[in-house]
């Protein structure tokens, strides 16, 4: 794997002279990397991974497992890729299993993200069924583990 790629997975919050750093690269090299992975499509973009739960962020969230048809020459892809579109969704990925299609979803209310679901996902052309699940915590996002204690952090004791 690609240093700095591997870098930018396990401290994604460093600046391009922290990495630079650690790479033992110079800061221009750096910055070329980064370009060069932005034009080949690899780095999309990157952002922070935030604790919502100590914000009144207003968001509700949901997983929805999509069982869809398989299109004649296009497979999964074609109406994988018309979900993705929608505002509402945030990831989608093709899973193997019960359902073809997993997809995250948010909206300002329950009522926004079912809505959502009823009107536009579920009525699609191809969607066969949906099933919606609400998040109603985080506990960990990314690695990060959201409501850890200090003292929370340590091994687990072992008992005799």
């Amino acid at each position: 794997m690609n240093p700095l790629i591997k870098l930018l997975l396990e401290s994604g919050g460093l600046s391009t002279a922290q990495m630079a750093q650690v790479l033992n690269l110079t800061e221009a090299e750096v910055n070329r990397q980064l370009d060069q992975l932005k034009r080949d499509r690899l780095l999309l973009g990157w952002r922070p991974v935030l604790n919502l739960a100590q914000e009144d962020a207003g968001l509700v969230r949901a997983v929805i497992e999509v069982r869809i048809t398989p299109e004649r020459g296009g497979g999964f892809n074609r109406l994988a890729e018309r979900i993705s579109r929608f505002d509402e969704v945030e990831s989608c990925y093709l899973m193997s299993g019960a359902y073809d299609l997993l997809v995250f979803a948010s909206g300002p209310s329950l009522q926004k993200v079912a809505g959502f679901v009823s009107e536009k996902l579920a009525t699609l052309e191809g969607v066969l069924s949906t099933a919606t699940h609400f998040l109603l915590r985080s506990y960990k996002e990314q690695g990060f583990l959201l409501d850890a204690r200090s003292e929370d952090n340590n091994r687990l004791k072992v008992a005799p």
